[in-house]
């Protein structure tokens, strides 16, 4: 039999990225509701446009799903930043350190700058923690789903083939 030419697919990177960024803050968003629901933190899901809305408005139903969806846009900017800059390098610990990155960004800097939260001495251990656990992961699943696209090295079947059981 001859060998047939199969064209390589290839993921476009930011539609790729974008699709991350949406799930991400979609699961991890929505972990964050689960957070302030089990009083694990202090913050509102909606932490991220307090300084935009009333505190009041953020605590109602409504206001923790534009917080949700605040939290989704962030994650998309921060995938399309990553698959940009860190696409290329291996393994677990790039997105660890830059989810860890983006929570001092927030928490020890632009937070308290802007009115999102208070400075970082004012907030319980509970509430450090577990947002530091949860951009932590958050981190893990964008740079290590970003990365393992862009950098594995297996050979991937050609579209519409499946491979036969013997």
């Amino acid at each position: 039999m001859g060998h047939r030419h199969h064209k390589k697919h290839q993921t476009n990177k930011w539609i790729f990225a974008v699709y991350i960024g949406f799930f991400a803050g979609v699961l991890w968003g929505g972990l964050k509701l689960i957070e302030h629901y089990f009083h694990f933190t202090v913050l509102t899901p909606g932490f991220l446009v307090e300084p935009f809305f009333l505190h009041s408005f953020l605590i109602t139903w409504t206001g923790m799903l534009i917080g949700w969806g605040a939290f989704i846009a962030l994650s998309i900017a921060a995938s399309l930043a990553y698959a940009l800059v860190l696409s290329k390098f291996q393994g677990p610990w790039y997105g660890i350190a830059y989810g860890m990155a983006w929570w001092g960004a927030l928490y020890l800097l632009i937070g308290p700058l802007i009115g999102m939260m208070p400075w970082i001495l004012y907030l319980d251990l509970n509430t450090i923690l577990t947002d530091a656990s949860l951009f932590a992961l958050w981190g893990l699943f964008i740079g290590f789903s970003i990365a393992f696209e862009f950098t594995d090295e297996r050979a991937r079947e050609p579209i519409g083939r499946r491979r036969k059981l013997a």
